[in-house]
C-alpha cells in the first residue's frame, strides 16, 4: 500500500469537484473563477517561488475574460491582526465578485478573516469563537464574497477548512474564527509549488498535518465519526512518516512533495470532521517563539500521555503506524493506559529527533516560564473554551493549572513521566 490512491479517494469523498490537486491546478483558476463572476481580487503571498505562479494565475484569469481589479499583498506568519485589517480595507475598495488567495496558511487565513470584515465590518475579535460569522450574516442579510483558495505549503490545509487563525502581535496570543461560512468555495493545490521549500518549513507544515489528524482522532473516541477519522489518520500519518524524511533530504522530490500535500490535506479533512484540542490550544500561546506546526508537534507527545487512559483504541492504531515506520518496537496491542501513551509518545519523539525537531520547550530560543503562564491563562479564556471542552479528557477552567500545568512543565523539561493524569471514574 502506497497511500496515494487511498488519500486521493478520501479527498474526493471530502470535497468532490470543489477541490483540485495536481500539476494543472493553477491553469484552472480562470475557468473556476468564472463560475463566481468576472471581477477578481488576488491576495498573494510573497514566498520565493510566488512569481511564476502569480503569472500563471493572471494568464488563466485573462484567458477567461476575468478582470483582475486588485493584487493585494498577503499576510505575515500567523496572520497578524494588522494584516487582516489592511487586506479587508483593500478588498472593500476593490469590490470584487470573487476573491482569489494564493499563499500559505497565514495568507489564506488572513483572507478568510479579511473577507468577513470587508462585508460585515467590525473587528476580527467580534467573530472569534464558533459560528459568529454565520450569526452576523443572518442578522445583516448579507453574503460573503466567494473565495477561491490556492495553497502553496503542505500543512495547515487552510484552503479546505472553516478555520481562520488571527494573531494579536501585541499580546502574542492567537485566536480562532470557526465557521462554515468561511470555507473557501473552491480549493486548489499544485504540489510542484512546494518543491524547494526549506527543510524546516517543510517539516513544520507536515507535523501540523500530523497534529490535525492525531488530535481529531483522540477526540473521536466513542463517536460515529471515529472509523472515518481512523481511516484518514492511518493513511495520512503513514505518508508523512515515510515521505517527510525524503522531502527533507531532497527538496525537489516531487513524489515526496505530493505525498505531503495529500497527507496534510487529509489533516484538513480531519479537522472538518472534529476539532483539535491540547496541542493546538497551547500552540496559540507560543506564536512568538515557534511556528505553529512545530509548536503543535512539540506538545502532542505530552498531551498523548495525558489523554492516554481515555484513548487506548486510537493509540494502538497510531502506535502500529509508528512501529511500521521503524520508530518503536513496543508491542502496543498488549499495552494499556498511561504505559501505552508513553510508548506512543516516545515514538513521536523519536521521529522528531530523526527530522531534527526539538523535543522540549526549554531548548527553544526565547522560551520562559511566562509562556507557560500565558498558555494557562489562555486556556481559561471563554473564546478558546471549545478547545478545552473538546479534549478527550475535558477540563474545566478550575482544573487547568493542576493538569494542563503538568503537561506544560513536562514539555518544558522533556519528561513524559511528569505528566499528571486525571483520575477516571470507574
Amino acid at each position: 500500500m502506497t497511500g496515494f490512491e487511498e488519500a486521493r479517494n478520501l479527498l474526493a469523498q471530502f470535497k468532490g469537484d470543489s477541490y483540485r490537486c495536481g500539476a494543472d491546478a493553477l491553469t484552472q483558476v480562470g475557468p473556476i473563477v468564472t463560475g463566481f463572476g468576472t471581477r477578481a481580487a488576488l491576495v498573494r503571498g510573497t514566498f520565493a517561488q510566488s512569481g511564476e505562479g502569480v503569472q500563471t494565475i493572471r494568464t488563466s484569469l485573462a484567458q477567461e475574460g476575468v478582470y483582475l481589479g486588485a493584487e493585494i499583498r498577503g499576510a505575515r506568519p500567523n496572520a497578524p491582526k494588522d494584516d487582516v485589517i489592511r487586506i479587508a480595507s483593500q478588498l472593500r475598495a476593490a469590490r470584487p465578485d470573487v476573491v482569489v488567495s494564493f499563499g500559505g496558511g497565514s495568507t489564506i487565513d488572513a483572507t478568510k478573516a479579511a473577507s468577513v470584515l470587508s462585508v460585515l465590518g467590525g473587528d476580527a475579535g467580534d467573530y472569534f469563537g464558533l459560528s459568529q460569522v454565520t450569526e452576523a450574516l443572518h442578522r445583516s442579510d448579507r453574503i460573503l464574497t466567494p473565495h477561491v483558495a490556492i495553497q502553496t505549503l503542505a500543512g495547515s490545509a487552510a484552503h479546505l477548512t472553516k478555520y481562520s487563525n488571527v494573531t494579536n502581535l501585541a499580546t502574542g496570543q492567537k485566536k480562532l474564527i470557526v465557521d462554515d461560512a468561511i470555507v473557501p468555495a473552491h480549493a486548489l493545490f499544485d504540489p510542484s509549488v512546494t518543491c524547494g521549500v526549506p527543510a524546516g518549513l517543510t517539516a513544520d507544515g507536515a507535523l501540523d498535518g500530523v497534529s490535525h489528524m492525531l488530535e481529531v482522532l483522540y477526540g473521536a473516541v466513542g463517536k460515529p465519526s471515529y472509523e472515518k477519522v481512523a481511516q484518514i489518520t492511518q493513511v495520512g500519518l503513514h505518508l508523512i512518516l515515510k515521505y517527510l524524511p525524503l522531502a527533507i533530504a531532497d527538496p525537489q522530490d516531487i513524489r515526496a512533495r505530493t505525498a505531503l500535500v495529500l497527507a496534510t490535506d487529509l489533516g484538513g479533512y480531519a479537522i472538518m470532521i472534529g476539532g483539535t484540542n491540547g496541542g493546538h490550544l497551547t500552540s496559540f500561546s507560543l506564536v512568538d517563539i515557534l511556528p505553529h506546526g512545530r509548536a503543535c508537534a512539540l506538545m502532542n507527545p505530552y498531551y498523548t500521555v495525558f489523554f492516554a487512559p481515555a484513548i487506548e483504541e486510537p493509540l494502538r492504531l497510531v502506535g502500529r503506524t509508528y512501529r511500521r515506520a521503524g520508530l518503536t518496537q513496543a508491542d502496543v496491542d498488549d499495552m494499556r493506559g498511561r504505559d501505552l501513551g508513553i510508548a506512543v509518545a516516545e515514538a513521536m519523539l523519536a521521529f522528531a529527533r530523526r527530522i531534527g525537531f526539538p523535543t522540549r520547550l526549554a531548548d527553544i530560543d526565547g522560551f520562559s516560564q511566562s509562556h507557560i503562564e500565558r498558555a494557562l491563562r489562555a486556556a481559561k479564556d471563554p473564546q478558546l473554551a471549545m478547545k478545552l471542552q473538546g479534549m478527550p479528557i475535558p477540563l474545566t477552567a478550575e482544573m487547568v493549572d493542576q493538569y494542563m500545568g503538568s503537561v506544560l512543565e513536562a514539555a518544558r523539561d522533556g519528561c513524559l513521566q511528569a505528566v499528571r493524569n486525571v483520575p477516571l471514574e470507574g
